[in-house]
């Protein structure tokens, strides 16, 4: 069964920075791709970033040069650090894996504001 625990949101004034972390149970290595999304009221949840098992890594064109997503295998977390942040970027923050045999999963999200 796969468990997927994010953590690191808050609140914090725009061009600060934040780091996301997803806890990925049973083990991180076990996952086709996986990524970050983020869903801001009134909006569709939309793609922030994605890495695949080959590392093969895409952004979002509005967080290109000031996000960057990385897997830490030790840990077995999926990290998003986010540099100057907008207050655009406020939203909920959700962790996504897909396995061809365990299919896709969602964790529950953690939510991140931007503002003064």
């Amino acid at each position: 069964q796969v468990r997927l625990v994010e953590s690191g949101g808050g609140l914090v004034q725009p061009g600060g920075s934040l780091r996301l972390s997803c806890l990925v149970s049973p083990n991180i290595v076990a996952f086709n791709s996986m990524g970050w999304y983020r869903q801001s009221p009134g909006n569709q949840r939309e793609l922030v970033a994605s890495i695949t098992e080959g590392g093969l890594i895409r952004y979002s064109d509005s967080v290109k040069g000031r996000f960057t997503i990385s897997r830490n295998i030790d840990r077995d977390t999926l990290d998003l650090q986010m540099n100057e942040l907008k207050p655009e970027d406020t939203g909920v923050y959700y962790c996504k894996t897909n396995n061809v045999n365990l299919g896709v999963s969602w964790g529950q999200g953690t939510q991140v504001t931007i503002s003064t």
